[in-house]
């Protein structure tokens, strides 16, 4: 009997607590309320931040295209042109200059920042000294269920001897019809002053001192990251010496790199220096662009 007892009297124990834990708990209906999610608003991405399939880049060999910079943004971009034209000597003299990469080179610099949405300014100098300043302003952009063609209008200002020798400026407009998912079409009349590097009564002056010349480009996808690029820059009158410039090359795209390898007939990468032509229809060099969008 004593030890059923003890054996009550211990349950009653053990049951006590574990009540009084109950009872100390606030009722359910007492709890506060699960604090809800915060709910985000999703900002919408600058439209021109994203990457276009049929226009990765700011250029396609030398010519401008109508790719907007986003505000605020850099893109920069070096170009490179071999001084070794792949029509000298024999296929052996080629091999043993490795193709014209053992050759000099004039190399361009080119930082771009995007200043306002639709208005970007840059700079480019090319180790010739020249420098050029550059604006351009996107007047219109193609949609499907707008305008057919995008369209951008560019001013530039250059001088050789790093701004102090010859000094010329540009004005043109950019249109860009983009056909498909695989090609961007382009052309570009524009009209260069002061081309003509001769003074006046110089033995050598044409009596022409300005160039009208229309920038006329494609670029063609042939996978989704890679692309063939092709561009002719006729001059339609005034100072034209030589042969027009002309580049064609291939390029693929990795996130925000675009590396292109091209072959031209001259040297040109501003406007001013594809004024001026190219070196001959019969020489032609290698050459590369590498370029990268911070954004």
């Amino acid at each position: 009997m004593f030890s059923k007892a003890v054996r009550t009297a211990c349950a009653l124990l053990l049951l006590v607590p574990a009540s009084g834990l109950a009872q100390e708990q606030p009722p359910a209906q007492e709890q506060p309320p699960a604090q809800q999610p915060s709910v985000t608003v999703a900002v919408a991405s600058d439209p021109d931040s994203r990457v276009d399939p049929l226009q990765p880049d700011f250029t396609l060999a030398a010519l401008p295209t109508t790719l907007r910079m986003p505000k605020h943004k850099f893109a920069f971009r070096v170009t490179h042109r071999f001084t070794r034209s792949l029509g000298r000597g024999d296929f052996g003299d080629l091999v043993n200059d490795f193709f014209g990469f053992d050759s000099g080179a004039q190399i361009g610099l080119e930082l771009r920042y995007g200043l306002l949405p639709g208005t970007q300014i840059g700079i480019h100098r090319t180790s010739d000294r020249t420098i050029q300043i550059f604006g351009q302003q996107s007047v219109m952009k193609q949609a499907a269920d707008g305008h057919p063609f995008s369209l951008d209008v560019i001013a530039t200002w250059e001088g050789t001897d790093n701004m102090r020798g010859q000094q010329s400026s540009t004005i043109g407009v950019l249109a860009s019809r983009k056909v498909g998912r695989f090609m961007a079409l382009y052309a570009e009349p524009m009209f260069v002053v002061n081309t003509s590097p001769f003074d006046n009564g110089s033995q050598f002056d044409t009596g022409e001192n300005n160039t009208t010349i229309m920038g006329l480009g494609a670029r063609l996808r042939i996978r989704p990251s890679t692309y063939v690029v092709g561009e002719w820059t006729p001059r339609l009158g005034g100072y034209k010496p030589g042969v027009d410039q002309g580049s064609f090359g291939i390029e693929m795209r990795s996130g925000g790199h675009t590396f292109q390898i091209n072959f031209s007939n001259g040297f040109g990468t501003t406007l001013g220096q594809l004024a001026r032509g190219g070196i001959s229809s019969d020489s032609w060099y290698i050459g590369f662009n590498i370029s990268r969008k911070f954004f």
